[in-house]
């Protein structure tokens, strides 16, 4: 601990003894660095938000709403481009005096350095410019910045309104273009189709499209089959119904004739064939002989023996037998019409399988092109109707929260900390200047030091005694050393007053 504090005793009296060359450096440094930090320019920082409304009624409403953040991302990562930056360096002061590209090249590579574009929210952007031009005043540099962010602005919104129209007109005449293209296609394919099917009509639509027809003739021939049936039923149940009904109604004038026995006979027969007895019953074998009995006597008797009036009943069914008749017969010829259709087709499916391909390559080449003519013409007009709402208004509405302002103080360089930097500098390049000096000369400045080096006692030492002129020079020089040293000081302060004068000055 000793040695350590004597090897700081020692630097500090070899520094002080040569405080003047650390003086004088440090005056040097001072004045050199206070020099550089006054030739570097003020640059001066504008910001901006922006709040982007993505929700547009209007387009959701009519169902062309897109991917509105896709394209403000798109916006915003091209907006500092090289060709957008070289719009903001010709339209503001940032282009005086350009005039070779090379000049133009490094000056939108300088501006891209000062121009940054974040993303707060998904939709909230700040736009933040830093500009710093040499040859135009401090008033001039903060007006400066603020054009360039307003330019931004401008060019964010210019992107997205007239960016968007073009890419919607560009889109349009595409389509256009393929419509045209796949028109003409589709019109050929519906030609081949026309020429196939007058040649082949039971092959339209394709060998899939007959498959179906078979399939669904074999499905309506069931159900004729199913309703055949049932109307052969009807008509033997009206055909009963008519055996068992007398023509005729008999009459009180004729009631106990041949006739009138021969009609009760016969109801008698039928009511008991009502009741569901069988040929073989003795009743019914008993009422046959008897109605077989009456019709011989009636017979016998001869026509003008018959009296009664026609019975409406009998009428009736007959009418009702001759309508189901008819349907019976319409549905036969129905059915045999449908089985002659199901046998042409399959004998046509299997009669020419290469027909029968290529009536499924023709049909299928004609509805991919017309599904597909369909879906670029729907496209069209969707994208058309999206160009026709764009040209009214933009497709998002901007909001300026905090438009670009004026700066008030630079944002750069921090001039009173590089000043307090280079006085700092300047009292350690001092000091350093007077410690290296002193390793350089071969003196001691303790008597340890001395014993140290040369490894010997050193017996004693003799202290420095100065007569009454040399103490008034050495307080003369002191006083010299510390008003030196006070000047130092006292130009720091002055330079650092400046600063905030000049700096409320473009407040």
């Amino acid at each position: 601990m000793n040695e350590v504090f004597e090897e700081l005793r020692s630097a500090l009296y070899s520094v002080w003894h040569r405080r003047w060359l650390a003086l004088a450096v440090a005056w040097g440094v001072c004045i050199l660095g206070w020099l550089v930090v006054a030739m570097i320019p003020n640059s001066y920082e504008s910001r901006a938000r922006i709040y982007v409304d993505l929700d547009d009624v209007l387009s959701e409403q009519i169902g062309i709403a897109g991917d509105g953040r896709q394209e403000i991302q798109r916006v915003r990562q091209t907006l500092a481009s090289s060709v957008n930056l070289e719009k903001v360096i010709r339209s503001t002061r940032l282009g005086d005096g350009i005039t070779e590209r090379s000049d133009m090249d490094n000056a939108i590579a300088d501006l891209t350095k000062k121009v940054s574009i974040k993303s707060e929210e998904d939709n909230l952007f700040e736009l933040v410019a830093t500009v710093g031009k040499s040859d135009l005043s401090d008033a001039e540099n903060a007006v400066l910045a603020r054009d360039v962010v307003q330019k931004l602005i401008d060019i964010f919104r210019e992107q997205n309104i007239v960016g968007n129209r073009n890419e919607v007109a560009g889109t349009i005449v595409f389509l256009d273009q393929q419509l045209e293209e796949r028109k003409r296609e589709l019109e050929a394919a519906e030609q081949r189709r026309l020429a196939f099917e007058a040649q082949y009509p039971e092959l339209i639509g394709g060998s899939t499209t007959l498959a179906t027809k078979i399939q669904q003739s074999r499905t309506e021939l069931r159900g004729i089959e199913g309703d055949l049936a049932a109307a052969q039923s009807a008509l033997a149940a009206i055909n009963g119904q008519l055996a068992g009904t007398p023509r005729t109604i008999v009459t009180a004038g004729d009631a106990g004739g041949s006739r009138g026995a021969l009609m009760q006979a016969q109801a008698q027969l039928a009511q008991l064939r009502g009741r569901g007895l069988t040929d073989s019953h003795p009743d019914i074998v008993a009422t046959k002989k008897q109605v077989d009995l009456l019709r011989k006597q009636v017979a016998a008797e001869g026509p003008d023996s018959v009296s009664g009036q026609p019975n409406p009943a009998y009428t009736s069914l007959v009418s009702i037998r001759a309508e189901r008749q008819a349907n019976m017969e319409a549905l036969q010829a129905r059915r045999a019409a449908i089985q002659s259709d199901v046998a042409a087709l399959m004998a046509s499916q299997a009669s020419e399988p290469e027909v029968a391909a290529e009536a499924n390559h023709i049909s299928r080449d004609y509805e991919v092109l017309r599904k597909k003519y369909d879906e670029l013409l729907q496209d069209r007009e969707e994208i058309r109707l999206r160009g026709q709402v764009e040209n009214e208004r933009s497709s998002f509405k901007f909001d300026l929260i905090d438009p670009p302002v004026i700066p008030q103080k630079p944002a750069a360089p921090n001039r009173p900390l590089l000043l307090i930097g280079v006085l700092l500098a300047g009292i350690g390049a001092g000091i350093a200047a007077a410690f290296a000096m002193g390793q350089l000369r071969s003196t001691f400045s303790t008597a340890g030091k001395l014993e140290r080096a040369m490894d010997l006692p050193v017996i004693g030492s003799i202290s420095l005694t100065l007569k009454e002129g040399a103490q008034a020079l050495q307080a003369k020089r002191l006083k010299q050393f510390i008003g030196a040293s006070a000047g130092l000081g006292g130009v720091f302060m002055i330079l650092l007053a400046i600063e905030f004068i000049q700096v409320g000055k473009v407040a």
